[in-house]
C-alpha cells in the first residue's frame, strides 16, 4: 500500500486495482489491512487516503453479503469517518463546494447520517475565523 503515494496516477490506478482484485478474494482481510495500514499512517496525504478509501468502498460494495457482522459495522465506521475527514481537509481549500455537497444530504423530513453532521460542525469549526 505504499506505493499509493507514488505520484504515476497510473500506478495509483493498479494499486487500487489489486487492492480490489485482492478484496474479491479476502474481503475481511484486505478491509482490516487497508484499515490498520491507515490508522497506522495518519498522516498520509489525502490524496492517497483516497485510493485506499475507495478500495475499501469497491471492496465493501461488491462483497457486502460475504462480511462478517462485526467486521462490517467496523470497517464502515472507520471508513465513514476517513471519508468525513477528507471532506474537512478538502473543505480548508474548497469550501464552497463542500459545503454544497453535504447540503444535499440533508432532505426534509429525514434525518440526516451520523457522520453528514459530523462533517458538517466539522466543516464549520475547521473554517471558522
Amino acid at each position: 500500500m505504499d506505493a499509493t503515494t507514488d505520484k504515476e496516477p497510473l500506478v495509483q490506478e493498479q494499486i487500487y486495482e489489486a487492492l480490489c482484485v485482492l478484496g474479491e478474494a479476502e474481503p475481511e482481510e484486505i478491509l482490516h489491512s487497508c484499515d490498520e495500514y491507515l490508522r497506522q499512517h495518519d498522516k498520509l496525504a489525502y490524496p492517497h487516503r483516497v485510493i485506499i478509501l475507495k478500495a475499501m468502498e469497491t471492496v465493501v460494495r461488491n462483497n457486502i453479503d460475504q462480511l462478517d457482522k462485526s467486521t462490517a459495522k467496523d470497517v464502515i465506521w472507520e471508513w465513514q469517518q476517513a471519508a468525513s475527514n477528507v471532506l474537512v481537509a478538502v473543505g480548508q481549500r474548497f469550501i464552497n463546494k463542500v459545503m454544497e455537497e453535504v447540503l444535499t444530504k440533508f432532505q426534509p423530513g429525514i434525518l440526516p447520517h451520523y457522520f453528514v453532521l459530523q462533517t458538517f460542525a466539522n466543516l464549520s469549526v475547521s473554517n471558522g475565523e
